[in-house]
This record gives C-alpha cells, structure tokens and sequence, in this order.
C-alpha cells in the first residue's frame, strides 16, 4: 500500500478544495489500495476581485516552495480564475513555474493548476461545447469563458452569480445548481461545467446533474483531482464523481 502527500495552494479564505478533493480521493481508497494525506499552504485573498488575485498569484512561488518542504508527491494550485484572469494559456506558465521552484527546493514535484485541469478534463471528454456555472462577477465569468475559448472549448451559455466574498461563494448551496445549469442553453454541449470555480461547492450535486441534463457534468474540483491522480500516474478513477472519474478515462 502506497501514501501519497497532496499538496494544495489554496486561497486563504477558500474551504472548499480541502474539503472536495480529499472526499473523491477518499471514496477512491474505498475501492483502490493506495492512500493519501492532504497538505496546505495559503495566499491571502478574500473577494474575488482581479487586484487581489493578481496580489495572491504573486504568493504561489512561497508556497510551492512550502509545500515542497514537505516533501509532497504533486502539487495542485487550488485557484482557477486567478490564473484565467492573468492571461490566455498562463496556466502552463504557472505549472512550469511553479514546478521549478519544487525543482530548485530539491524536491521536484509535478504541479496542477486547476485552470490547467479543467481545460485538460474537457479535452479528455471530447468536449468542445458546454455550458457553464460560476460565481463570479460577470467581467471574471465572461474571462472564464474567454480563456477557454482560447483552449479551443466553445461555451454556448454561462451562469454569472455574481458573488463577490469568497466565504459566501463557499456557502452557496449546491443542491442549486442542476437547476440553474438546466435553466442555460445546454442542448447542444458536450458537456456541462456545474462549478467552474474552485471554492463554489458542487460534488453533492453532479450524479444528480448528469440525470437531469443527460450528458456528462463535471466540476473544476473534479478535474483537478483527474489531472492530480494523472500526475502521480495512478489510473484517475473515483466513485459518485461523474462520468470524468468513472473509468472511462482512468488511464492517460
């Protein structure tokens, strides 16, 4: 039986990735042998506002760097649209970055960012339309819907809640969301995003939102634990996550 040691860079206010990833990595151990432990250092940011993600970007290099202390098998940057926001395709620039500073840590570890991770889950499905939920003020969505238009994924229709505080965006319910994503124009998606933010809790609700829309509903969370699970090179499969981490696509 192997541990492994997740790393997340997390927002100082978000309570969502701790709480989202380590379940579907939990319900995997249930029919998997390896393990895993869960570890954290933060960046400050509050509201989700372009001036403080920019400010909480600069801080993922200190926290790579702790994380890597640790001596964590990957790391996963736990803000999807503070990366969206800095520019087109700058979630791979984030990854190498951040890998160098595990690198030059002496304790190399692959890195995820979850902006990076949606992008890959929908190539991995196939899907290059969907329709999407997020939290976020309207500017921030539509540079969501920009960037992955830039990835080559057409967004037909997008929800804007437009919820500024970090901590109420965590507190949305999401036994919402299948209504709201049923209420966008989804017939012709491939597929549909239900969180397309990281800190709006979504896992409660995505079995519940592929019976209703008939069609594959994912989450940032549940892509990152993919590409995350990708990285360690185990085969990426967790039950009740959805068809991304059913087995369909377990192995690269």
């Amino acid at each position: 039986m192997t541990t492994y040691r997740i790393g997340q860079i997390v927002p100082s206010s978000n309570v969502t990735m701790e709480t989202e990833v380590p379940a579907l990595l939990r319900a995997r151990e249930a029919v998997a042998p390896e393990r895993f432990t869960f570890h954290s250092s933060r960046m400050r940011m509050t509201r989700v506002t372009p001036e403080q993600l920019r400010a909480m970007d600069a801080e993922s290099d200190r926290c790579a760097i702790e994380l890597s202390d640790a001596r964590v098998d990957v790391l996963g940057y736990a803000c999807l649209v503070a990366v969206m926001a800095t520019g087109p395709g700058y979630h791979r620039e984030a990854e190498q970055r951040l890998h160098r500073r595990t690198v030059e840590n002496g304790a190399p570890a692959p890195v995820v960012t979850s902006a990076g991770a949606l992008v890959a889950g929908l190539h991995t499905l196939g899907a290059r339309k969907v329709a999407l939920v997020t939290p976020y003020l309207r500017p921030l969505a539509r540079t969501v819907v920009d960037y992955l238009a830039h990835e080559g994924v057409q967004v037909l229709d997008y929800a804007a809640l437009e919820i500024p505080d970090n901590l109420d965006v965590a507190a949305h319910d999401p036994a919402r969301l299948p209504a709201i994503a049923q209420r966008l124009a989804h017939a012709d998606a491939d597929a549909v995003v239900l969180s397309a933010c990281v800190q709006m809790p979504s896992l409660a609700a995505v079995e519940e939102a592929e019976q209703r829309l008939g069609k594959p509903v994912v989450s940032a969370a549940i892509c990152t634990a993919h590409q995350l699970l990708r990285a360690l090179g185990l085969p990426a499969f967790a039950p009740g996550a959805g068809h991304l981490l059913s087995g369909a696509y377990a192995e690269a």
